[in-house]
């Protein structure tokens, strides 16, 4: 009879996501890289895709991200729950055939007043010959296909953010290109069944160990559409403290308890503070009202002090503001000082 599983605490679970986050330790990685291993990035605000690489790489320059995307190393694009997400090249078309059907499958099911399925599927055709290898403006694409369409058209033509928009030069993100025709069309051996598995081993390379149901909510897939590409990946089974199973890729970061996490600063809508890595505790729950807050179109930067949120912080001028939600030991308050001048230089 097997032993039952290890369970793991909350704070080897937090030790788990930093290091996995590249927030233990900034890495060596050439960009592309380290987007495959953090799980990508939220890039609703451009200059968060820019900060959360500069709290993660070694080294990191401005210039580098959106040389990248000229480059076309790697992509912005609408993927996860409708979510503009920053990932590498090789990543793209495994994430947009993973969640396309079941996201088609909703938007029609949640837009009754949309166009339907084969209306949006000949839209998708105009636009294609209308974009004829370039980019157009997404004014442009509503002027052609409507506003109502052009909400979900990437759905049915797998459409990029083209550069310079979306970048810390032209924050806003829209200009559009198709993706085949930008980084070429998909492998032809990838189908649906391998993109749900390559999206799973993304999360728990980034986020696990973690419940089926964690997955399922960061990929916005429902739990049971995930079942498939649980089982075609090698896992080992971990419990939480109040007794969940946890589930993990073998060989993947675990440190102790006890690892020194050091002070760190996070974007708007960083990824570890969402509700998939609730069970992380980097963001205390206690605190996630004043990060997360109705009344803001995003959320408010923060940062970590032993592997918490411990604050915001907010750009004035030339300095980076702190607000702390309690009172730091002298060692950490250095310690933030030091980490906001060197982003405070980054930004400027």
């Amino acid at each position: 009879m097997a032993g039952r599983p290890r369970v793991l605490t909350a704070r080897e679970l937090n030790r788990a996501v930093l290091a996995r986050q590249l927030l233990l330790e900034r890495a060596a990685l050439p960009i592309p890289r380290a987007l495959e291993r953090i799980g990508g990035i939220q890039a609703q605000y451009a200059p968060s895709m820019y900060i959360g690489l500069w709290s993660r790489l070694r080294d990191f320059e401005r210039g580098a991200l959106t040389r990248a995307l000229e480059r076309r190393t790697v992509v912005q694009a609408t993927l996860l729950r409708s979510t503009i997400h920053l990932v590498s090249k090789r990543d793209f078309w495994p994430w947009a055939l993973a969640i396309r059907a079941s996201r088609r499958e909703h938007w029609l099911r949640v837009a009754p007043d949309a166009p339907r399925n084969a209306e949006m599927t000949a839209l998708a055709g105009r636009l294609y010959e209308a974009l004829d290898g370039g980019a157009m403006r997404r004014v442009g694409v509503e002027a052609l296909i409507g506003r109502r369409a052009t909400q979900a058209i990437n759905l049915w033509l797998n459409l990029v953010r083209a550069p310079p928009s979306g970048t810390w030069e032209r924050r806003r993100a829209d200009l559009y290109a198709a993706a085949e025709d930008w980084l070429g069309p998909p492998p032809d051996d990838l189908d649906e069944a391998a993109a749900r598995a390559l999206l799973v081993r993304r999360y728990l390379a980034a986020f696990g160990p973690a419940t089926r149901k964690d997955v399922a909510s960061w990929a916005g897939l429902k739990p049971a559409e995930l079942e498939p590409a649980f089982a075609a990946v090698t896992l080992r089974r971990f419990a939480s403290a109040d007794g969940e199973e946890l589930i993990d890729l073998p060989r993947a970061p675990l440190p102790g308890a006890d690892t020194p996490a050091p002070v760190r600063f996070l974007p708007t809508w960083d990824a570890t503070l969402l509700v998939h890595a609730r069970r992380a505790v980097i963001l205390p729950e206690e605190h996630r009202p004043r990060i997360f807050n109705t009344k803001m179109p995003q959320s408010t930067p923060t940062f970590l002090v032993d592997g918490a949120v411990a604050g915001i912080w907010r750009q004035d001028g030339g300095k980076i503001d702190l607000e702390p939600f309690g009172r730091l030991d002298r060692t950490t308050a250095r310690a933030l000082r030091e980490e906001a001048a060197r982003l405070s230089a980054f930004l400027s």
